[in-house]
């Protein structure tokens, strides 16, 4: 089965190298390098379905596990692997956090970015994690680009699927991640938790997700 893999906000398509399999389509997200981000969250859907065409599963991670649960939900794939996913928020959520994603799109404009990606590695939700490894990739990414993915393709502006995951996703999240394992635990699909892992299974355990995925057929 070929599978079509989209990397997480700030990635690039080296995050699945010994994970996704030399067969498979590595697709780099817009603003990540590849196309410029779109006016809307359709227009870029649209524009990722196309890069997907053809293939037979499609495998996301954080903000590609939100566009890859876009593309099942919107008809344009059958079939998902999400890992670390956010399928949406209610209404009276959006404006806070339409807010925090503007503050941060302004520091990607307004500040260093290598000053930028050291706040954002501190959140939380990141802790611990090893992003060393991949600051050079980070450090040559478009700021201005970054900062309207956040704009446009960030989680006030997606709509809400939770409805929409069902048995055509499967969901996967690491059990150190408290936050995204609850979430997983609430959408009516098949769930696997990786051990020792955290928010961002591709650094803390890539072998043994690969292991799942190529156990789940992708």
């Amino acid at each position: 089965m070929r599978a079509a893999y989209l990397h997480g906000f700030l990635g690039t398509p080296a995050v699945w190298d010994g994970i996704a399999r030399e067969t498979d389509r590595r697709v780099l997200l817009p603003g990540h390098g590849g196309a410029p981000v779109a006016t809307t969250w359709a227009a870029n859907l649209h524009a990722v379905a196309r890069a997907v065409a053809g293939t037979e599963v499609v495998v996301g991670y954080s903000l590609g596990a939100r566009v890859a649960l876009g593309l099942v939900a919107e008809g344009y794939h059958s079939c998902a692997v999400l890992i670390s996913v956010n399928p949406g928020i209610d209404d009276a959520e959006r404006p806070a956090r339409r807010a925090s994603d503007a503050a941060w799109a302004r520091r990607f404009r307004d500040e260093p970015l290598a000053d930028v990606l050291d706040a954002w590695e501190a959140q939380p939700v990141f802790a611990g994690r090893p992003f060393r490894a991949r600051r050079a990739e980070r450090l040559a990414l478009d700021p201005e680009q970054l900062a309207r993915n956040l704009e446009v393709m960030g989680l006030a502006e997606m709509p809400d699927y939770r409805l929409s995951v069902d048995g055509r996703s499967h969901v996967i999240a690491g059990a150190r991640d408290a936050k995204f394992v609850a979430i997983a635990r609430t959408l009516h699909a098949p769930i696997t938790i990786i051990a020792d892992a955290g928010h961002d299974p591709t650094l803390d355990q890539p072998g043994e997700l690969a292991r799942v995925l190529r156990s789940l057929g992708a």
